[in-house]
């Protein structure tokens, strides 16, 4: 007798979501299909299937159609990714801004352009809402200009906890509550649900970069929204036509990466833990951010040229993108958010002394040693300049996750 979906763990629902139908056709490991049409000798009864999903968006009965209409094997990464964030559907997509894309388009369809955001985003997001790439005006607040930013033609609050690149929490329930009938994303990329789950706080929306931890290895790129089904069909719609498809080998490396989701996250998150106490203890650092509900992202501000950090690091990788099994460093004001204006960035907590480190599943101490290391290097040669700034070093944090500390 199979177990009632609603009384299985995370851990269990991250194993066996999206496959609970392999044991009936004889399978274990769920198969690729990489097909892009598929044969049909009923035409009539295609054609209803078509009209059924241009009026509501909804998944075809019967067999697939197209592989732009949607594909069996990223159909199943789907109604995983649903099942862990507590949704009714996820749709996903080539990338985690293709995701937002296709969001920021079904709003805009209804003439609803206005976007109401709080800093900081993800830069390219930042950027996408900035630059009105796609007739969107946006209004940046934070969390208590909510309510008095909406306007008649507000379609999205968006919002980012922890935030990328500083760590910055929000009170996900306060922020919905602020949204009043207005649709809230959430970009819960650095979180995953294995540390929250922002629908059940009151998101209608939930965004992820896929390439990151629900991936897990660096090797595949994806975006995927949990939503309602009401506002997945409008998703599909639009991926459908503006072709935004994610590729099936993708969509079955997403599968695989959910099932060891919850221990590489937490693993991680343990490896992070460690790391920003002796961050937060060492003098040449000024100040480490570290996430309250904690996860596997630090970042913290030298008190030297964080590019000779950069350059340091021999084990470590420096390099954008994050949520691998390997510990990646980068400088977000050179690379991840440089598109966002200077001042917006600073404003936003992300001045030119932050690092960023993405920590992976390595042995904690063989981390440390590559870090020191390269913390030191910007003041080889040059006295004890570690301990001679006038900014004062953070004191010692705790050896569980610290608060974070906003510049």
């Amino acid at each position: 007798m199979d177990t009632p979906i609603a009384s299985r763990a995370l851990a269990t629902e991250a194993v066996h979501a999206g496959r609970d139908d392999l044991a009936r056709q004889g399978l274990h490991a769920p198969p690729i299909d990489l097909s892009t049409t598929y044969p049909s000798y009923d035409s009539r009864g295609e054609a209803a299937r078509i009209d059924a999903f241009a009026d509501t968006g909804a998944i075809p009965d019967g067999p697939p159609v197209y592989g732009r209409l949607g594909n069996p094997t990223v159909a199943r990464f789907e109604t995983a990714l649903a099942r862990l964030e507590g949704t009714e559907s996820a749709v996903a997509f080539a990338s985690g801004m293709a995701a937002l894309t296709a969001v920021l388009l079904v709003r805009g369809s209804l003439g609803l352009r206005h976007v109401v955001a709080v800093r900081p985003l993800y830069g390219c997001s930042d950027h996408l809402l900035t630059a009105g790439l796609l007739g969107s005006e946006v209004t940046w607040t934070d969390p208590a200009g909510i309510a008095e930013a909406l306007r008649p033609d507000t379609g999205l609050v968006m919002v980012e906890s922890p935030a990328n690149p500083t760590l910055a929490e929000l009170d996900l329930r306060a922020v919905a509550h602020a949204c009043g009938s207005v649709p809230l994303l959430a970009d819960n990329t650095f979180a995953t649900p294995v540390l929250q789950r922002p629908a059940e706080q009151g998101a209608r929306l939930v965004l992820h970069s896929a390439t990151k931890y629900l991936g897990g290895h660096g090797d595949v790129m994806a975006g995927v929204v949990a939503c309602d089904e009401e506002f997945a069909g409008r998703l599909r719609q639009v991926r459908f036509a503006t072709g935004g498809v994610l590729h099936p080998l993708a969509g079955y490396l997403l599968l695989r990466g959910l099932a060891t989701l919850p221990v590489r996250v937490r693993a991680a998150s343990a490896n992070a833990a460690e790391l920003a106490r002796r961050l937060a203890a060492d003098p040449r650092v000024a100040r480490v951010h570290y996430p309250r509900i904690g996860g596997a992202m630090i970042a913290f501000e030298v008190h030297g040229d964080p590019h000779q950090v950069i350059s340091g690091v021999r084990l470590i990788t420096p390099a954008v993108s994050l949520g691998s099994v390997d510990t990646l460093i980068q400088h977000p004001a050179s690379i991840s958010h440089r598109v966002v204006d200077a001042a917006d960035r600073r404003g936003a907590g992300v001045n030119d002394r932050l690092l960023r480190l993405s920590v992976g599943l390595e042995d904690v101490e063989d981390l440390w040693t590559d870090l020191a290391g390269a913390l030191e290097r910007p003041f080889r040669g040059a006295g004890n300049c570690a301990t001679s700034h006038s900014e004062p070093a953070a004191a010692s944090a705790p050896v569980a996750p610290t608060a974070l500390r906003p510049s």
